[in-house]
């Protein structure tokens, strides 16, 4: 070949200004005549690669024209010519891009259907700027990587073309030529939709959702989720429930949007959170290693059918926050890795580039563009996919330098330290961004260190995040109850434990996915004791926690007292329902929330020290702990006490922060949820006997391995 088409192919293509009037080139490799129409003016081949030219006397730039190709096995081609269309990106785009602040970057790079001087096409764009050459491959061209050269469009790094006729639903990647001479076939990083795995290639895809949420919206930006009740039903939605008449294949987004809302409903969760939807290739990550930033995956069907789904749960007042995987990405060839022939998304050092558990590849935080793609990454969930929030993946390996690495295995920053300044910054005007753009949201952290201020906003030093899963409740929780009750007395302070931190943070109380796999066992089966206490244990556990100050997060299947780890190649297992016990479980989740929601003291003052009170926080002896949950003004507080032990006790007094009539508002040992009907039929009387540090008190029946909420009535 003598034509090096290069970074600039428009440069030769096209129509430009000759001596005797325009000079039109056109790149067809293969064609066996070419003509410029309607001036019917035949070219000449000029380079056998496939250069051809033809000259319009007299004719004048701009020039409307359309290039008749014709091949050998005598198939015609004629459309207009992508090298006589301005570029699709503006200074300002480019500008913005570079500096790393263009928030809707994703509606200038990727796919984009448009129409440009009355023709209609998909203007495709990509950042690759340490590439020679640049082409887009797909239905349309054959997938030849010869026929569409892009254009670079300077120190922007990024590749641009306008290509007629290729419309929605066009399958695509970008043929990316190294310094090196070495072709890539990449699929987009800013694609809207992809092929169901395990194909690869990206799709034009352009939404037509009409939205129905204006109300939903309004709400959420006036609303103040640290002030809420907050209850999370975490959900993998590919194992939630499967069609068993049809191979059990996962439900669609669309029957996820009517059976899953419906649950979720009727349990009374405020929020769905759905492990990563974003395209993964392989099921097995659980969508934890992410190469369609962009796209919802196709497993469950298109963009639109997801935003329905978020569409519907709105429509029941249930909010929808995303897992976010801005941590890692997998090293397939044909993503995100070594995108352009050089470690472009990823540190070149594999000391920060490479992870060691999980063997992915860690995003370069300190280039700009790696920044900018992940920072509209997240704005682009909760403004083109309505999300209420995201939850931020594996923060704490993405804040240590040594995360899981040993010495010499790490690189220290510009003070000698283990932090990673390129993450702290980006992590803090991320928060910054989505809570100054989308007021409402919820911004979680996974964060399973001591690092402080995660949930502090920026301007106090804090990383910005609305919440913080609080891991170590988690942790100190489980080890706890796991303990047989006749230990417990040596292990008290483990459950008191929590309250000497619980308002250094906004905290989330998570009993997530993570908790039943890996040989972790289910909680209904971590539970010490014979059948009866494991799930007398269970529910009392989940009473403590939906009391305990903190917003609350159960995974799938918890609510039914799943015996088997969470398998996600299968489903939850719904025949369980059959067993009174099981059904017992959901019903006490179903009221927990209901009575969380109805009782502002549980949630108004979650993060004021003030909010909570202990009652009886050192009764080792006989299991036993008791704490008031105190509102706002006149709201009436509500008092819990569990009996972790599984004999009852009677008489036991409690101190009672005001008199009078207490009623029973939950008992877990109720024989509606299948405990033993050990109770206080129904309410208490307050004396006026000092205890505790309170003016009153009463003498309950506690229920064994029960929990007992109360209120004044």
């Amino acid at each position: 070949m003598t034509v090096e088409l290069g970074a600039n192919p428009h440069g030769v293509l096209g129509a430009h200004e000759a001596k005797n009037g325009v000079v039109v080139r056109a790149w067809r490799p293969d064609a066996r005549a070419v003509r410029v129409q309607p001036a019917g003016v035949e070219a000449e081949l000029l380079d056998p690669a496939g250069l051809w030219e033809a000259l319009l006397p007299s004719a004048q730039l701009p020039l409307e024209y359309e290039l008749e190709v014709e091949y050998a096995d005598g198939n015609t081609f004629t459309g207009r010519d992508p090298y006589s269309f301005l570029p699709t990106l503006s200074e300002l785009d480019l500008h913005l891009a570079m500096e790393g602040r263009h928030e809707l970057l994703y509606e200038r790079l990727g796919a984009h259907v448009r129409e440009i001087d009355g023709v209609v096409g998909t203007a495709f764009a990509v950042w690759a700027p340490n590439a020679r050459s640049v082409a887009v491959v797909g239905d349309f061209n054959s997938w030849d990587g010869r026929l569409n050269p892009m254009r670079s469009l300077g120190s922007s790094g990024i590749w641009e073309l306008f290509v007629p006729d290729a419309g929605e639903g066009t399958k695509y990647k970008f043929e990316i030529r190294t310094q090196e001479g070495r072709l890539r076939l990449k699929s987009d990083p800013v694609a809207f939709y992809a092929e169901v795995p395990p194909a690869n290639a990206s799709v034009v895809w352009e939404s037509k959702h009409a939205w129905s949420d204006d109300e939903w919206l309004e709400r959420r930006r006036a609303a103040d989720p640290l002030r809420e009740a907050i209850s999370i039903y975490e959900v993998h939605l590919g194992s939630w429930r499967r069609n068993p008449l049809e191979d059990n294949r996962p439900l669609t987004y669309r029957e996820l949007a009517d059976e899953l809302g419906d649950y979720v409903a009727d349990l009374g969760f405020t929020h769905v959170e759905l492990l990563p939807v974003m395209e993964h290739p392989f099921s097995g990550s659980w969508g934890y290693q992410v190469t369609g930033y962009y796209a919802p995956t196709s497993r469950f069907g298109t963009p639109d059918e997801f935003r329905y789904f978020v569409d519907r749960f709105h429509e029941r007042g249930i909010g929808v926050i995303l897992d976010w995987v801005p941590a890692h990405f997998p090293r397939d060839d044909w993503a995100l890795a070594t995108f352009d022939g050089t470690h472009l998304y990823e540190h070149a050092d594999p000391r920060r580039g490479a992870h060691p558990d999980w063997g992915t590849l860690v995003f370069n935080l300190a280039r700009t563009e790696v920044r900018n793609f992940l920072l509209a990454n997240a704005l682009y969930w909760v403004r083109e996919h309505h999300a209420d929030g995201i939850r931020v993946d594996a923060v704490a390996s993405m804040l240590y330098l040594d995360y899981s690495r040993k010495a010499g295995q790490w690189v220290p920053n510009v003070h000698g330290g283990n932090e990673d300044l390129d993450s702290v910054s980006f992590l803090k005007e991320m928060n910054e961004a989505l809570y100054a753009r989308e007021p409402g949201i919820v911004s979680a952290a996974e964060e399973s260190t001591a690092w402080p201020g995660v949930s502090r906003p920026t301007y106090a030093g804090g990383l910005g995040f609305g919440f913080k899963w609080n891991l170590g409740w988690m942790h100190d929780t489980l080890t706890y109850f796991q303990k047989d009750p006749v230990h417990r007395r040596f292990h008290h302070h483990t459950l008191t434990f929590s309250l000497m931190y619980a308002f250094s943070e906004n905290f989330v109380l998570p009993l997530s996915h993570d908790e039943v796999v890996h040989g972790k066992r289910s909680l209904l089966d971590k539970m010490p004791g014979d059948r009866w206490q494991k799930f007398a244990n269970l529910r009392s556990l989940y009473a403590y926690m939906w009391a305990h100050p903190g917003k609350k997060l159960l995974f799938m299947g918890g609510e039914l007292g799943e015996w088997e780890e969470w398998n996600s190649e299968g489903s939850l297992h719904w025949n369980l329902l059959e067993n009174a016990e099981h059904d017992g479980v959901r019903s006490l989740v179903r009221d927990l929330n209901r009575v969380y929601r109805e009782t502002p003291a549980l949630w108004q003052r979650d993060f004021e020290p003030d909010g909570f009170r202990w009652l009886e926080a050192n009764d080792t002896a006989n299991n036993v702990l008791a704490f008031a949950r105190l509102g706002e003004g006149d709201e009436p507080p509500v008092v819990c006490v569990l009996n972790l032990s599984p004999v009852p006790r009677y008489d036991y007094r409690v101190g009672m922060p005001v008199c009078c009539r207490w009623r029973e508002a939950l008992n877990t040992d109720s024989a509606f949820y299948g405990g033993s009907g050990v109770g206080n039929r129904g309410g208490v009387e307050a004396e006026a006997v000092a205890w505790n540090d309170q003016p009153f008190s009463a003498q309950l029946t506690l229920p064994p391995l029960g929990a007992v909420w109360l209120v004044p009535e």
